[in-house]
């Protein structure tokens, strides 16, 4: 039964590195691996082919049910996984701005959350699954082996996506991202469905001082004192 199918669940604001531990997470031990947020993002691209507007709930909460969508290592972990919908790859499409600005105005709607739940909850194969997002250990697993609340300082969040964004050579603020993140910070926080909190038993780590390295190693720590690995 999938049920018995061990998760681990990873949420955190944006921009605390929750992707890249929860790919070197599922690489290490061979899970599979769900980016909760990229599904937002795709359901954006794919409402766009549609035609359907950002405030049709019923809609999108339709559309988000019918989606078939997995996910493929890039083959390098300090970026993104590939991801494919309906055999198509998406990967670039769903990391635009206007995916991006879509994703964030459908993502409150509870139609939207109750569509995906289903799809994100079908990712639980053997012989275990990595879930990162905002709502994982709250909501989606609740009954997650290992929780994690990934969080760090909003300042530091801000430069690593400046350094980012500059090594890609897209020039960006960094006063602007500061207050971009504060402001998703607080959206996500406040919203009436699935807000962003900390699981009652989850481990929450703060990843303000540290490298990713030293992030991996305390996850892998509570890994083995779960028994998830010897």
């Amino acid at each position: 039964m999938t049920d018995k199918v061990p998760v681990i669940t990873i949420d955190g604001p944006v921009g605390a590195g929750k992707g890249a531990i929860a790919q070197r997470l599922a690489e290490r031990l061979g899970f599979h691996l769900l980016d909760s947020g990229a599904l937002y993002r795709v359901l954006a691209v794919a409402a766009a082919k549609e035609d359907i507007r950002d405030d049709d709930a019923d809609a999108l909460g339709s559309l988000a049910g019918k989606l078939v969508v997995r996910f493929e290592p890039s083959g390098d972990p300090d970026e993104p996984l590939d991801v494919i919908l309906d055999e198509q790859e998406v990967t670039q499409a769903i990391r635009t701005n206007e995916a991006g600005e879509m994703a964030s105005r459908i993502s409150p709607l509870t139609e939207v959350r109750m569509g995906l739940r289903d799809l994100q909850r079908s990712f639980r194969r053997s012989p275990g699954l990595v879930a990162d997002g905002r709502d994982m250990g709250t909501v989606v697993f609740a009954d997650a082996v290992l929780k994690i609340y990934l969080t760090a300082s909003a300042e530091v969040r801000a430069e690593r996506r400046y350094k980012q964004l500059k090594h890609k050579d897209i020039g960006v603020s960094l006063h602007a991202l500061l207050e971009s993140i504060r402001e998703r910070d607080e959206r996500d926080m406040q919203r009436a469905v699935a807000p962003l909190r900390p699981a009652d038993d989850a481990f929450t780590l703060d990843s303000t001082d540290l490298d990713i390295d030293a992030v991996l190693a305390q996850v892998m720590n509570l890994v083995r004192q779960r028994g998830i690995i010897d």
